[in-house]
């Protein structure tokens, strides 16, 4: 009786309480109700970590004898990434068929002299659960593997021998030229057009030279690149000099030692040259147009077909990746915004910037506005990207070109605080993964030869004030527009008629007046 009463109260307290106040702990006893804001009683004061806005480890840079640097940046976990970057890229290119860095490439990571065919390296990187890639820009070419930390000689050994030991066979050249085909007519097939928008305003803003040259492969180029032209621009541009070893989550001294091994001291298939004949042209901006008529009614069919658009795309020169500028072209990048006229992630995702506000909320019609900011190292490029109806072009450029002159307004405290906060924390999410990591520390090093840490640049970004963003771009609106026109051009503006828009104080595009339509 006496055993069913004690029951029949603790089942009374658990009703009243809640299970938290009666759960029995393993010491036997019985904690009363404490707030989570208390301290538990007998238990020992926590002592917690702290980072003080800096990075718990710091960018170790040696550079050996040949001039090669090596780069590490250590980092908690059981994987690293490690990875060579080259100063090379389609920019390089002036002296050369274009489509060398494009071919290069597809060819990465094939046989070399140490490994007969690609399976063979994909293996190797298996027994160290390891995968390889290798991506090339219009400056850098980087290739990269991430694998466990106790492979790392092997993963030196293979990168030394993918870069400097390639076999570059016929066969393998021959499926590259397939490869690149295939991806050329990808790319014009697509319905997403923003690679192909890309391509062209870099052509549009600088004419034949440097980051204008073609990034892809172009057709009439395919059948010209071999072996022998491979290995003239590889002799030139595969260089210590021009070569960055980074390694992100491994001891520095370890990556010094690989790259002592297998980097000092290896001769490249190719041979060396006693002079280096190297493009050292700076980027002469240019703007201008370049246009490409198209129908793009049946870009995308099936049962929700993307309607026809127009796409336009409007730039301006900015800065340099090494100008101080350059931090406030990224602000202001980030105040313009934009996005797709649908956005999954709701109201709360990016509805706050410029092109958001002042173009897809008011302007039904339009698809997409977005702002797009590409810098180098001796010059820059912001623009914006904006689909709607062929019918509707000319009132779209005109909503272009006043976001473009309104950019030279003053910015609001608010809006500019939301602009800044928002880089920051992209700037730190990204640099949350050992890959973004890998080729921050990489770049950064083979552009400059040091690495700005993250808590340096939230500091220069927290120090952009709206004086800045307006400087900034009453600079950048006397250059040039440079335009990138697809699809149904027929109520395209005339270039003479942007370039009159941006140089106007509201931005709105010369009048027309037409007897007959």
């Amino acid at each position: 009786m006496a055993t069913h009463m004690s029951r029949y109260r603790s089942w009374s307290r658990v009703q009243r309480f809640g299970i938290a106040a009666y759960r029995k702990y393993s010491n036997g006893g019985r904690y009363p109700n404490i707030s989570l804001s208390a301290p538990l009683p007998g238990i020992p004061k926590p002592v917690f970590a702290s980072v003080h806005g800096q990075e718990k480890y710091e960018t170790k840079i040696t550079i050996l004898e040949n001039g090669l640097k090596v780069a590490s940046q250590n980092k908690f976990g059981q994987f690293c990434t490690v990875g060579i970057l080259v100063n090379s890229g389609s920019r390089h290119e002036a002296k050369y068929p274009s489509g060398i860095a494009h071919f290069i490439e597809k060819l990465a990571f094939s046989s070399t002299a140490q490994y007969g065919s690609k399976d063979e390296i994909l293996l190797t990187l298996e027994k160290h659960g390891g995968i390889c890639d290798c991506q090339t820009s219009r400056d850098t070419t980087m290739y990269a593997v991430s694998a466990e930390v106790k492979g790392l000689d092997t993963v030196v050994s293979l990168l030394s021998d993918a870069v400097l030991q390639p076999r570059l066979l016929d066969d393998e050249i021959e499926m590259t030229r397939m490869a690149v085909r295939f991806e050329l007519e990808d790319l014009n097939m697509r319905p997403d057009p923003e690679p192909l928008l890309t391509e062209m305003i870099h052509a549009a803003a600088y004419r034949g030279n440097t980051v204008g040259l073609p990034r892809f492969c172009p057709v009439d180029n395919v059948d010209k690149i071999d072996k022998k032209v491979l290995h003239s621009y590889l002799r030139n541009y595969y260089c210590p000099k021009r070569m960055v070893l980074a390694g992100v989550g491994i001891e520095h001294e370890q990556l010094v030692e690989c790259a002592r091994k297998y980097l000092l001291d290896a001769k490249p298939v190719w041979g060396t040259s006693a002079v280096a004949n190297v493009d050292l042209s700076v980027a002469q901006y240019t703007g201008g147009i370049v246009k490409m008529e198209k129908d793009m009614s049946d870009v995308s069919l099936g049962p929700t077909p993307i309607p026809e658009l127009t796409h336009i795309m409007i730039g301006l020169e900015s800065c340099s990746f090494l100008e101080e500028d350059f931090i406030p072209f990224a602000v202001l990048n980030m105040m313009m915004g934009g996005g797709g006229s649908f956005s999954a992630g709701g109201p709360g995702k990016g509805m706050f910037t410029r092109l958001y506000l002042n173009v897809l909320n008011r302007h039904h019609w339009m698809y997409n506005a977005t702002s797009y900011h590409h810098s180098y190292e001796d010059s820059g490029l912001l623009c914006i990207h904006a689909s709607a109806d062929p019918r509707q072009v000319r009132e779209m450029v005109e909503i272009i070109t006043r976001e473009f002159i309104q950019m030279a307004s003053n910015a609001g405290e608010m809006e500019l605080e939301r602009a800044k906060t928002q880089l920051k924390s992209m700037l730190m999410m990204n640099l949350e993964s050992r890959p973004v990591i890998f080729e921050d520390v990489g770049r950064q090093v083979l552009s400059t030869g040091k690495r700005k840490l993250p808590h340096e640049l939230c500091d220069l970004i927290s120090n952009v004030t709206a004086s800045d963003i307006k400087r900034v771009t009453t600079k950048m609106l006397r250059s040039k527009p440079a335009v990138a026109a697809l699809g149904d051009l027929t109520e395209l503006p005339s270039y003479e008629h942007i370039q009159a828009a941006l140089s106007s104080k509201d931005g709105r595009l010369p009048r027309m007046y037409r007897l007959f339509r």
